[in-house]
């Protein structure tokens, strides 16, 4: 089984270096870091006042790595989750901040589990959580990594200009489903043709 540091070392491997979309809500990016997550945590690496672009720039890969795992998997309590789920949720944690949670919570309702949906890791979430990866943990990894998938689909079906991370020029599949399919078992990934059915709306 991995380690934390090695699925944080992975993360900021997938996630890329520099990255200054207008179409990312997230602004500019490094090793998956963006500008407001630095703004909120104070890092004026070029020390000139002022935390901006070429602040992100100057991210450390290293840094990065850091930044992920005090403050996306300690505390928001990742850790402390089912073993078999901590890696795609730590994963959609940096991708998506309390999101991530909020597909588990709502996952864990359909599921029948008393949660309360706030984004939020508490004694209500953990305890459903367990409960619902007994006896398999892998199902429930399995089901939040499909959970992940829609909410995926559900925004660029929303907002045209993220269909680009769902889907590649090319047509194929984007990071983002790839990304979500790479924490669940091969038979729960889409086939080309049923993710060509799902995306033909698409335009």
């Amino acid at each position: 089984m991995q380690t934390v540091r090695q699925i944080a070392e992975d993360i900021v491997a997938r996630e890329g270096g520099f990255v200054d979309d207008p179409d990312d809500p997230g602004g500019a990016t490094n090793h998956g870091v963006t500008i407001h997550t630095m703004r909120r945590l104070g890092l004026d690496l070029t020390g000139d006042g002022v935390i901006g672009v070429a602040d992100v720039r100057a991210l450390s890969r290293a840094q990065a790595i850091e930044i992920f795992l005090a403050h996306y998997y300690e505390r928001p309590r990742i850790g402390e989750m089912p073993a078999a789920l901590r890696p795609s949720l730590f994963d959609m944690y940096v991708n998506a901040g309390a999101q991530a949670v909020v597909i588990l919570q709502r996952l864990l309702r359909d599921m029948g589990y008393e949660v309360t949906v706030d984004g939020a890791i508490g004694s209500q979430t953990l305890r459903a959580a367990r409960a619902a990866a007994e006896p398999d943990e892998t199902a429930l990894r399995d089901s939040y990594g499909v959970a992940r998938r829609n909410y995926y689909f559900r925004l660029a079906d929303r907002r045209s200009a993220s269909r680009k991370y769902a889907r590649t020029r090319s047509g194929g599949k984007g990071g983002w489903i790839k990304r979500a399919e790479e924490f669940m078992s091969p038979q729960f990934r889409l086939s080309e043709a049923e993710f060509q059915r799902r995306v033909a709306a698409w335009v």
